[in-house]
């Protein structure tokens, strides 16, 4: 189908997209790689009056050190972040992350600021921003405020972006020592979409899990913290007997989503079979072990 039509805009300054936002408020939608919202729109599911494009905002795709941290501009692609030296070094979890989305050509132009903004319950990169602890800040021309990961993701395509914010930047924490991270997935063959993903961080002192962070996407309507896993590792040594344990609890407290890729119960047993392959990974790698 065709998209109705619209207004286009290619604003050259985040000064002018927040304007033309703060305008036209909810008729205007924000195109960035437009993965999800282009095909809403031809199939008429979202008819903005106004589309405002990001993708010639100069430096917004920026991803450097910033006070023992690490900051990616929300117009990253996934392709960038994959391939980016600094995020391999100090935050290898978000790489892994991006290269498992998709093929080439949706990790060429889609970019991390527009798959966290439209909260898909399937996308890979919650899990990966839970586990980290990352904080997202969106920008209005009220000014700026940061949103803990844990606040981020409300319900299913549902974020806790106010009318009139961008998100702008998503700034994380570099990994410490003795600890590793890891990202499993069960990938939809045709979209590759997760159908269940897990992103594992864990730190080690003398031989026990001193911290532990599991976040899972693709079983609820919305990713979120796997914190009965999480409490049942904390403290023990991370043996395959103890996380096999632990992930037994990956699903409490949820609803498991029920479709034509799988049912909620194969969801449930498939959520816990790759956090138990994340969390093994991750264990590894804070060994300093190849995994």
């Amino acid at each position: 189908m065709i998209p109705a039509s619209f207004e286009y805009f290619a604003p050259r300054s985040l000064e002018e997209a927040l304007r033309l936002l703060d305008r036209h408020g909810d008729e205007a939608k924000l195109l960035a790689g437009g993965h999800s919202l282009l095909p809403l729109m031809k199939l008429r599911l979202a008819a903005p009056r106004y589309v405002i494009d990001l993708g010639r905002l100069k430096g917004m795709n920026a991803i450097r050190e910033d006070s023992g941290g690490i900051v990616v501009g929300a117009l990253a692609t996934h392709a960038e972040i994959e391939q980016s030296a600094l995020l391999l070094k100090a935050c290898p979890l978000l790489a892994e992350t991006a290269a498992a989305i998709g093929d080439i050509q949706v990790r060429n132009r889609g970019t991390i600021g527009g798959s966290l903004a439209h909260a898909d319950p399937a996308a890979d990169y919650p899990a990966a921003i839970l586990a980290l602890d990352a904080e997202m800040v969106a920008t209005s021309v009220a000014g700026t405020r940061t949103i803990p990961a844990a606040e981020f993701f409300v319900d299913m395509l549902t974020s806790a972006l106010r009318p009139g914010e961008i998100l702008t930047e998503i700034h994380l924490p570099a990994l410490v020592a003795r600890s590793g991270a890891a990202y499993a997935k069960l990938h939809q063959p045709a979209s590759g979409f997760a159908i269940v993903g897990v992103a594992a961080r864990v730190t080690l002192a003398a031989g026990k899990v001193a911290d532990v962070a599991v976040g899972v996407t693709g079983l609820s309507p919305k990713a979120f913290r796997a914190s009965a896993t999480e409490k049942a590792l904390r403290g023990k040594k991370p043996d395959a007997k103890a996380i096999a344990a632990a992930v037994k609890s990956v699903a409490q407290g949820v609803e498991p989503l029920s479709d034509l890729h799988a049912s909620a119960e194969y969801r449930r047993e498939m959520a816990a079979v790759f956090a138990q392959r994340a969390l093994a990974r991750a264990v590894a790698r804070a060994q300093g072990k190849q995994a």
